[in-house]
């Protein structure tokens, strides 16, 4: 990482005590990054946070502010914005089923909390902005996708009403973060912990996987390489959820599996660039960078200037990336503190 372009600089986490901003923080505290600012609305999470950094790192936790606040709320979000130069996005309903219940509050924090946190930000000449998304955003089928996918719209409509030069807003968008919260390792962890066997919605089911170190990577990659507008996914394999749960009873214990049917909104697989999107796709590496459609309303000058080819991709979804098996899944779980930790207390 490179950290001369963070020096001395002051950055801004929004939902900053999620896994996200903790491994944000694992992975720059300690170099010469100013201050870093941690946003979000659970005073006790907040808390905890800032003792567990006071004990870790006595000397840099100084580095860390917290605010109090909700991204709902544009006059909380303006208080944590005097002074930030970047922000990372992370403030989010994510609960598949809660958000199938309470569709409205997940609008209400995935888009126009995001509205808010992207007006405030242009208002108060913050250089970059990157906001995470998820694959569940593309196609989406539940309440939580279409609000991300909502979101996602907000991000590119804001970027074409501010100079790049002045506000830089680009966008990430990621599958399962393993061992995160809400990942089903931990919960399948604990049922094996407790001798019950390990409930599956469905075996087939296909889901990316992704440590949180390679979500942060993501960021500052796209944090880095981000025009206005722009959409960020990293390759990443794949397994199905039956082949994850074998994965986690051969590192824990073989407790049985009991299948228990999809949940409300839940999907076969996951998609993290449609087929529109892989069309104008850009192949960075280990990216894959999707730019903005920057026309504006005035179609038939476009037609004019001949913008008629289409290059024809299929969508890159769980099903189609490299699928891993089970030796394969252990070994990307062994590359999760979470995993590390759980079988260390075991003695492995």
């Amino acid at each position: 990482m490179s950290e001369s372009v963070f020096k001395g600089k002051t950055l801004l986490i929004t939902g900053g005590t999620g896994s996200f901003g903790h491994t944000v923080l694992k992975h720059f505290l300690t170099t010469d990054i100013g201050e870093i600012r941690i946003f979000s609305r659970d005073e006790k999470k907040q808390d905890d946070m800032r003792h567990d950094l006071q004990v870790k790192y006595p000397v840099e936790s100084q580095k860390v502010k917290f605010y109090i606040g909700d991204v709902r709320d544009i006059n909380s979000v303006n208080n944590a914005m005097n002074g930030v130069d970047y922000i990372f996005h992370a403030a989010a309903l994510k609960q598949v089923p809660s958000c199938e219940f309470f569709p409205m509050e997940a609008v209400k924090t995935n888009v126009i909390g995001t509205e808010n946190v992207l007006t405030s930000a242009i208002n108060h000449g913050v250089k970059r902005v990157v906001c995470l998304s998820t694959d569940k955003a593309a196609y989406p089928i539940n309440a939580m996708g279409i609000s991300k996918a909502m979101m996602e719209k907000v991000i590119t409509a804001k970027s074409r009403t501010v100079d790049g030069e002045k506000t830089t807003i680009c966008c990430t968008r990621y599958g399962n973060v393993m061992c995160s919260r809400g990942s089903v390792i931990p919960l399948f962890r604990d049922q094996i912990r407790q001798g019950k066997p390990l409930t599956i919605t469905n075996p087939d089911m296909t889901r990316f996987l992704m440590n949180l170190d390679e979500a942060v990577d993501l960021v500052v990659f796209a944090f880095t390489h981000g025009q206005p507008g722009d959409l960020f996914v990293q390759k990443s394999p794949a397994c199905t959820i039956g082949d994850l749960a074998k994965a986690t009873q051969e590192l824990f214990g073989d407790t049985g599996i009991r299948i228990i049917g999809e949940r409300h909104g839940e999907k076969l697989y996951e998609t993290l660039l449609t087929e529109e999107e892989a069309a104008k796709a850009i192949d960075m590496g280990g990216y894959y960078r999707v730019p903005a459609d920057n026309r504006d309303l005035n179609y038939d000058k476009y037609f004019v200037e001949g913008r008629t080819e289409e290059k024809l991709l299929h969508q890159y979804n769980s099903h189609n990336t490299e699928r891993l098996d089970v030796e394969g899944t252990k070994a990307k779980m062994m590359t999760t503190d979470y995993i590390k930790e759980e079988l260390a207390k075991l003695g492995k």
